[in-house]
């Protein structure tokens, strides 16, 4: 039954929405993370000079929420999940970025990084991905009738 359920929830959502799920799921708890267990505030000096991580939290929450729900919706009007999980990870790497160019976090280069390429450089691909995107074979002369 589990199995059945588990295939049946693939079905509906396909890969992008499956993608959008897994994100939006991860994202919310990285904002929860910040609430319950705020992690240090080096290198995020442009977050914190406007309020404390744990309101910057809810950044990632909504972001998350957006995502997940956009993970039931058809292929074009996800978009909206897409964007969402963008914003988050920019957010962050403008910030660490800002605290290089600053002198206050040097290590700030590689977690802006990090946060561009693995983050938003993975959301914009698969957000060009279209639900089915299987290459066509080649065809032999016999399947060309010939």
């Amino acid at each position: 039954m589990k199995c059945r359920a588990a295939r049946r929830l693939h079905r509906t959502l396909g890969r992008r929405g499956t993608f959008l799920l897994i994100l939006g799921i991860g994202k919310t708890c990285w904002g929860v993370s910040f609430i319950v267990d705020p992690p240090s505030t080096e290198g995020l000096q442009l977050l914190t000079s406007v309020c404390s991580l744990r309101h910057w939290a809810w950044l990632w929450i909504l972001a998350g929420l957006i995502t997940t729900a956009s993970a039931f919706l058809r292929v074009g009007r996800d978009r909206f999940g897409f964007v969402a999980a963008l914003v988050p990870p920019s957010v962050w790497a403008i910030a660490y970025l800002s605290a290089v160019i600053s002198g206050d976090y040097s290590r700030g280069a590689w977690v802006a990084i990090w946060y561009l390429t693995s983050h938003v450089g993975v959301i914009l691909w698969a957000a060009g991905l279209p639900e089915h995107s299987v290459p066509q074979l080649p065809r032999g002369r016999r399947a060309e009738g010939g």
